[in-house]
């Protein structure tokens, strides 16, 4: 019952991972906020948590974005963990695949979170408390065929990430990134293709990947341990991910960088 009491926002919540996270989160006890696109699939997703607050928008919509983190913050007064899960994949070969496609994947799966983040960071680090969890892909640590576009903004998300956590490290927030492999969602049904149109059928591995409530407590486990990479994924996926696991040793001095003075350091190297 680590979450029980917080405030946590879960975007992309109306379905799929993010449902299930909230599902899990209202067990705990969390008083939840749910954000997405679809408002009738988030309400009945809240119909199922108990008390929560829906706070439906369009992820690329910056403008709305901020103006959900105020709604969000001043719910309870506070946001204690924000789950960045909204995302959208891809199914098409770079050599086919209109540049449009690009822009609309990573403005949805890398700056829609960064803006999300962005919007609530400073009133967390005011606080001196906090999460941030970011939901990549195991196509974020491995280049993935058909996906160059979603492998791009995954891969981002963790270098946001990895640098935002030393910065943040000794602000009392905590910085987790979430690479799950195959889980039972309608992740490739909702993935776009070379011209920018849904695919609308899954893959073998996806239907017979991890269950998604299954996967949602191993992910609320993890956080609650501490992990700041939690590969989520199982056999050749998780060896994948494992491999390409950035070490602790590494998170830990790169925050070190950060306490000894850096950023003052380029200030002053700046204003010379």
């Amino acid at each position: 019952m680590a979450f029980a009491g917080q405030v946590v926002w879960t975007t992309g919540a109306s379905s799929g991972i993010g449902a299930a996270l909230a599902r899990a989160l209202a067990a705990q006890g969390a008083q939840l906020i749910l954000s997405g696109r679809n408002e009738a699939a988030l309400r009945e997703v809240a119909a199922q948590c108990g008390n929560a607050l829906v706070l439906p928008f369009e992820a690329t919509d910056y403008a709305a974005a901020a103006r959900a983190a105020d709604q969000a913050w001043g719910w309870k007064g506070h946001v204690d963990m924000l789950v960045n899960n909204a995302g959208i994949s891809q199914r098409s070969l770079a050599v086919d695949t209109a540049f449009p496609v690009y822009e609309r994947i990573i403005a949805v799966d890398l700056l829609a979170p960064i803006a999300l983040t962005q919007a609530l960071l400073p009133r967390m680090a005011a606080r001196k408390s906090g999460r941030i969890v970011m939901v990549s892909s195991i196509a974020g640590k491995v280049g993935s065929p058909m996906r160059t576009g979603y492998s791009a903004a995954k891969f981002g998300l963790f270098g946001y990430s990895d640098a935002l956590r030393a910065e943040v490290a000794g602000l009392g927030i905590k910085v987790h990134v979430i690479a799950p492999g195959s889980i039972r969602t309608d992740v490739s049904r909702n993935a776009i293709t070379a011209d920018g149109s849904r695919r609308g059928t899954s893959d073998k591995a996806i239907e017979n990947g991890l269950d998604p409530n299954v996967a949602a407590a191993r992910m609320l486990d993890a956080i609650a341990a501490g992990e700041r990479e939690i590969i989520m994924g199982e056999g050749m996926e998780r060896e994948i991910g494992e491999l390409r696991r950035t070490p602790d040793a590494l998170h830990d001095r790169m925050a070190e960088v950060v306490a000894a003075g850096y950023a003052q350091k380029m200030d002053e190297g700046a204003s010379e």
